[in-house]
């Protein structure tokens, strides 16, 4: 039996993936949603209407998607395919190849490129304005230490989560080699990576429930900024149980950030003060994938099982779209005791 969720999860879209979604956006000039799933679709929602606008059918699996503009999408594929898909028109096109399965798409408004990464150990990067033709296209091809499983920009800088622990922080304005080579502060592998707004670090997530705050400077005084929480845990019966962290989601406005585990939570944070703002009531199954919208009014929540436990009965793919209010994501101000008179 199916459970119902509460109706403090928001608002459950119409028309969702048949199967696990691997990614969510939301656009940078609307409210549009942009959805990738295991069931070989790109689909685009109005989410204030709840409306599905388009889909795309892939070949294989899609592992990840982003927009460009609000008229036109990129998605990674399973077949080792990069795509981009005109949502009016409903045309698509590849825009390149890998050697393995495409893990991430993201696109760079500072470099106008868009960046993949895949699981063939290479980072790409793309000029979707180049005319047809795949060497036209392509910028150029750089190696990393192992798959890729995670990418996140900020301005013209770019991190690069892998297999093996490993983070390489670009600029993008010199791809020729990292301008630094990092170790994830964390011993567990790395699940998803994402930039503070402000461009001054990144947050990092394990497979083992807990979250590294870290920073770009390397001067001894930003580096004793630098932390790790534990977090989705849960004790029963004495012991620990532990669930992988899936999902970073930066507040635009407050730079407080929502992380979303398989534990089916989604909790909020002020990353400088070291505090838990809010935890939502738990969705049906695991969270796969978190967006805040361009003015973080809302926020898309993908609770679709990651097959952390194999193949077992879930409850159904579903996306829902809260409203955000401020008390859930605007910092605390911090209170001093009065001096004694």
């Amino acid at each position: 039996m199916t459970a119902v969720p509460p109706a403090s999860s928001g608002r459950e879209l119409s028309n969702p993936p048949a199967d696990g979604v691997s990614n969510l956006r939301f656009s940078n000039h609307s409210d549009h949603l942009l959805v990738s799933s295991w069931d070989k679709t790109v689909r685009l929602y109005d989410a204030t209407a709840n409306v599905l606008r388009g889909e795309f059918t892939h070949g294989s699996p899609v592992l990840d998607c982003c927009f460009h503009d609000d008229s036109s999408g990129f998605s990674a594929s399973a077949d080792n395919t990069v795509r981009r898909f005109v949502f009016n028109s409903n045309k698509e096109d590849i825009i390149g190849k890998h050697d393995a399965p495409v893990r991430c798409v993201e696109y760079s408004y500072a470099a106008g490129q868009l960046i993949t990464g895949s699981w063939d150990k290479t980072l790409k990067c793309w000029d979707p304005r180049g005319a047809n033709g795949q060497e036209r296209t392509l910028v150029g091809t750089y190696q990393q230490p192992e798959r890729v499983y995670s990418l996140s920009l900020v301005g013209n800088r770019l991190v690069v989560a892998t297999a093996g622990r490993h983070v390489n922080v670009y600029d993008l304005r010199n791809m020729s080699q990292p301008e630094q080579r990092r170790e994830s502060s964390l011993k567990y592998q790395t699940r998803c990576v994402r930039c503070y707004p402000n461009g001054t670090g990144y947050a990092l997530s394990s497979v083992e429930g807990r979250v590294a705050m870290e920073f770009f400077d390397l001067s001894e005084a930003s580096q004793t900024k630098k932390y790790a929480f534990k977090c989705h845990r849960k004790s029963e019966a004495g012991r620990d149980i532990v669930y992988p962290v899936n999902a970073i989601a930066f507040h635009p406005i407050y730079g407080t950030f929502a992380t979303g585990g398989c534990d089916g939570y989604v909790n909020v944070w002020d990353g400088n003060n070291k505090k838990r703002l809010y935890q939502y009531s738990k969705y049906p199954t695991s969270i796969a994938a978190l967006s805040f919208s361009r003015d973080g009014r809302l926020l898309a929540v993908a609770s679709s099982y990651t097959f952390e436990e194999g193949e077992k009965p879930h409850e159904p793919d579903a996306i829902f779209v809260r409203s955000v209010n401020e008390i859930e994501v605007k910092p605390k101000p911090k209170v001093y005791p009065n001096p004694p008179a």
